[in-house]
């Protein structure tokens, strides 16, 4: 039985749960299932497995680029406390749980698969990194709770699989607001958040709030049309405000923010400066990497829609929405972090000494991800006050509930980190609390739990997606959905708008639904 063990933690730890493979195979399938090529079909395997590389080369960038930001406010603020990071929980819990985890994920995919076939979440869920960190929290609740490996296993994939077709579902109203259409949807465990995003901005935009995309700026100012220059602009703006903060604070000691050190506060400002810029690089490598694929895995989809899961939507990773509304991920990212600050305040001056509730402190990097993911959203309901808004909703949410997800961890909830994102927490908290129950009445109430989030999800695609609900028919669309924007001295080239994004078919209303209303 070793050598099985052995192949399902390669399957999981080599091939699934890493998303540019993941995505690369899936693509093939498609072309081929469209018969394609045998050229055609390797080229856009390779392609669509070089896109998301890139997207993951951003990733990287971006954390080494907040990593002394993070340092530095810690040092300018004098907190410590839990730092939410799905990475080294799952690291940790992977030394104790790491067969249980492989063979839950495996199972979760697959049942993933038959639910997208034979009910009407025609999702697949892409986000091979996320699929692996839902299945690690499943495992350690689960275990923790008392139940055995085997049921441990099945029940974690069930749940695991109902996870993965039916968020994307909840979200798809609001989606489809971004996108303009059913080509993709959101297959990321910040589901949560983006919901509560968009209904938060439309709460507060209004008809009036206009999109961040939509800056009228004087012509001596029109380079911040160009997203990359405002992004990198904005970040070295922050990044030489809190490196102010912390040498006045800490002396020389803020040196080691950087690595190797600043040789003096010249140096220390002016790498400050670079991380500043190198920050507005990485995200621009996150776009392209986005765009490229997009390019692939959509026409790969009408192949695996015809063939495999009939009208199947690709759900892929967050930073799929950055495209089309560029500024209102950097307005999220940063509201986000206000949240957060708030949220930690809240939580030092409250929430702990009165309740016990850890301190969980603002992780840059799942607000940037989160929270600009939670602007786009915000910003495609409710303009640029839905953007702000919907940042900082999302930024509260990714402080309080994981600081509540730590009583439902065991031994894993006294490691100094936690899980960071929206459903992590909502979901860790329902299957925790249910499965302290017992045995059997924990079973059932955990089985209930999943059985709710199914006939949710299919209720929503049947009565709201289905029939073209739209979340805020009071406003226009958000002009990066199909607006096509001007070259030269916007900064933005024809290759890299979401216009040249392709479009998949709207999706037909069912039999007998009524025709839905003109979208504006």
């Amino acid at each position: 039985m070793d050598w099985l063990v052995a192949l399902a933690e390669f399957l999981v730890n080599e091939i699934l749960s890493v998303p540019a493979f993941l995505i690369g195979l899936i693509t093939a399938v498609g072309l081929i299932a469209l018969r394609r090529s045998v050229g055609q079909v390797i080229g856009g395997g390779l392609k669509a497995t070089l896109g998301f590389l890139l997207i993951g080369a951003g990733a990287t960038l971006v954390t080494a680029s907040l990593d002394p930001l993070g340092s530095m406010i810690r040092g300018a603020t004098g907190a410590q406390g839990v730092i939410p990071t799905n990475e080294a929980i799952v690291g940790i819990a992977q030394q104790e749980h790491g067969a249980q985890v492989a063979w839950l994920m495996i199972l979760g995919f697959a049942i993933s698969l038959v639910l997208a076939r034979f009910t009407p979440l025609r999702y697949v869920f892409l986000t091979g990194h996320h699929i692996l960190f839902m299945a690690t929290l499943l495992t350690i609740v689960l275990a923790t709770a008392g139940f055995s490996g085997t049921v441990t296993v099945l029940l974690g994939g069930a749940l695991l699989g109902i996870l993965m077709v039916s968020l994307p579902a909840l979200a798809h109203p609001w989606t489809r607001r971004i996108t303009g259409d059913d080509s993709v949807a959101i297959g990321h465990f910040g589901t949560a958040g983006y919901v509560a995003a968009g209904a938060v901005g439309r709460a507060v935009g209004g008809r009036s709030s206009r999109s961040t995309e939509e800056l009228r700026l004087p012509e001596s100012l029109r380079f911040l049309r160009d997203s990359m220059v405002a992004t990198a602009l904005s970040m070295v703006l922050m990044y030489v405000v809190v490196a102010l903060i912390s040498l006045i604070r800490e002396g020389e000691a803020a040196y080691t923010a950087f690595d190797g050190g600043a040789s003096g506060p010249g140096n220390f400002l002016m790498q400050s400066v670079t991380q500043g810029l190198q920050f507005g690089i990485a995200v621009a490598v996150i776009l392209f990497g986005v765009r490229t694929i997009l390019g692939e895995i959509v026409p790969a989809f009408q192949g695996i829609a015809a063939k495999l899961v009939p009208g199947a939507i690709p759900a892929l990773d967050a930073p799929i929405v950055f495209p089309y509304a560029q500024n209102a991920v950097l307005v999220g990212f940063l509201s986000s972090f206000v949240g957060g600050l708030l949220g930690l305040a809240a939580l030092s001056l409250w929430l702990n000494p009165v309740l016990g509730l850890a301190l969980i402190l603002p992780g840059l990097v799942p607000h940037f991800f989160t929270g600009g993911a939670a602007g786009v959203y915000g910003n495609a309901t409710g303009g640029r006050r839905g953007a702000v808004a919907g940042g900082f909703v999302n930024g509260l949410m990714i402080t309080f509930l994981p600081a509540l997800l730590l009583g439902v961890l065991g031994d894993m909830g006294d490691r100094n980190t936690t899980f960071g994102d929206t459903d992590f927490g909502w979901f860790g908290l329902l299957i925790g609390y249910g499965a302290q129950l017992g045995t059997v009445a924990g079973l059932v109430v955990i089985a209930l739990i999943g059985l709710l989030i199914l006939a949710a999800a299919i209720l929503m695609q049947r009565r709201v997606v289905d029939r073209g609900w739209d979340p805020s028919p009071h406003r226009a669309r958000p002009a990066g959905a199909d607006a096509e924007q001007s070259t030269g001295e916007q900064g933005e080239s024809e290759q890299t708008t979401p216009s040249t994004i392709p479009r998949a078919r709207k999706l037909a209303p069912p039999r007998g639904a009524p025709t839905p209303p003109p979208r504006p």
